[in-house]
């Protein structure tokens, strides 16, 4: 099966640019044949290389709506896909889905769309969720199929009317296993806390770092992995708190596994988000997992079994989840064992592919009952 993919930007790698790398590298392990089409220039071009993944870099195609920069990437988007023929076509981001489906209706190429989230989920101010929502709705019929990477996102597709519910399907991020060196030790002690978000209005700093202003009697440190606009921000608070001398702000890293393996306690405190990859990365190393309760987290964080989850913004329920943990190891390793257990049962790499090729096999099969000279190589019809 030739499969095109089409990201938004290669810069910077982010939840959506790796389950897309990895997807690519395990359906060419099992004989598929996919191509990235990704925005501009940027590490992610650079990684996919390194893994010998055909990219293909689209200068025009950026996260910012301007009409004529999006009529351009819109017109590379379609010579890239001609010249490309795939059998079917994967889009992933917003301002990728939206291009990639109309330039794979007027080809004729069947087009999934993956949903990382929706731009009108909880959380995201009332006036662009209400414009995005209207989008999505205009391009929902596009679609072949809508891919949603938990049930929360399912029900918000649904409840918008983006697709009939048989075109719709949860399909669970999963990523590959790690060696055994880089298991985590949530025993042990002092604890050092980790969190891996970028310094952007999606994420909320701001509230981990105040719930940690009243744990000061606590031994611990803060490991904060990314970067973005808002980081310097971060610091001064960070500082006008007494924290400065606890929390660690390390930058974009490529060896947050090592990381997570040094810590004891993992958090994600957002504002609103999809099913996010850090949170499983958390689980595969055996590590706790205190999470805000938005989207599909709680699909992967089962409450006081694996981790904890917290409202939004609820600055003292999160400062009294953090520092029950902080005081109890044998909690942390208990929680941390159960993450662990879950991620082998849903989150691996081999699930989440096998999963999404079904989808893909199910949407040419389909095709194929319609059109029975249309079928490509590799689709068994009927799976």
């Amino acid at each position: 099966m030739r499969i095109a993919y089409v990201v938004t930007r290669a810069e910077p790698i982010g939840g959506v640019q790796i389950h897309v790398r990895d997807l690519a590298v395990s359906l060419r392990a099992r004989g598929h044949s996919p191509t990235i089409l990704t925005g501009g220039a940027g590490p992610f071009v650079d990684v996919l290389r390194d893994t010998g993944i055909p990219v293909v870099s689209l200068p025009h195609l950026t996260v910012p709506i301007h009409p004529l920069r999006d009529l351009r990437a819109l017109r590379e988007i379609h010579a890239a896909l001609k010249d490309l023929g795939p059998d079917l076509i994967a889009l992933h981001s917003s301002k990728a889905g939206i291009l990639g489906r109309i330039a794979a209706r007027s080809l004729g190429i069947p087009a999934l769309l993956t949903a990382h989230g929706w731009n009108f989920t909880p959380g995201i101010s009332a006036i662009p969720a209400a414009l995005f929502r209207r989008i999505e709705q205009w391009a929902g019929p596009l679609a072949s199929r809508i891919i949603t990477v938990s049930e929360f996102d399912r029900r918000l597709a649904l409840e918008a009317g983006l697709a009939a519910a048989d075109r719709v399907v949860t399909v669970y991020n999963g990523i590959p296993d790690i060696p055994p060196h880089l298991k985590a030790e949530p025993d042990r002690c002092p604890v050092r806390l980790v969190m891996v978000a970028r310094f952007e209005p999606q994420k909320d700093h701001s509230t981990l770092l105040r719930a940690l202003a009243g744990l000061q009697n606590h031994p611990w440190e803060l490991d904060l992995i990314g970067d973005g606009p808002l980081m310097n921000q971060m610091k001064s608070l960070a500082a006008s708190l007494g924290l400065h001398l606890r929390v660690r702000f390390l930058g974009q890293r490529m060896d947050v596994d090592r990381l997570l393996a040094n810590a004891q306690v993992s958090l994600l405190v957002t504002n609103w988000e999809g099913f996010p990859l850090s949170i499983l990365e958390a689980m595969r190393a055996g590590l706790p997992v205190v999470a805000t309760s938005v989207a599909g987290i709680a699909e992967a964080v089962s409450d006081g079994e694996t981790g904890y989850l917290v409202p939004r913004g609820d600055v003292e329920l999160l400062r009294e989840r953090v520092g029950r943990l902080l005081m109890e190891p044998g909690l942390r390793l208990r929680m941390g064992h159960g993450g662990r257990a879950r991620y082998e049962q849903h989150f691996t790499l081999d699930q989440f592919a096998a999963r999404t090729l079904e989808v893909y096999q199910n949407v040419l099969s389909e095709r194929t009952v319609a059109d029975p000279r249309r079928r490509p190589a590799g689709v068994i019809v009927g799976l």
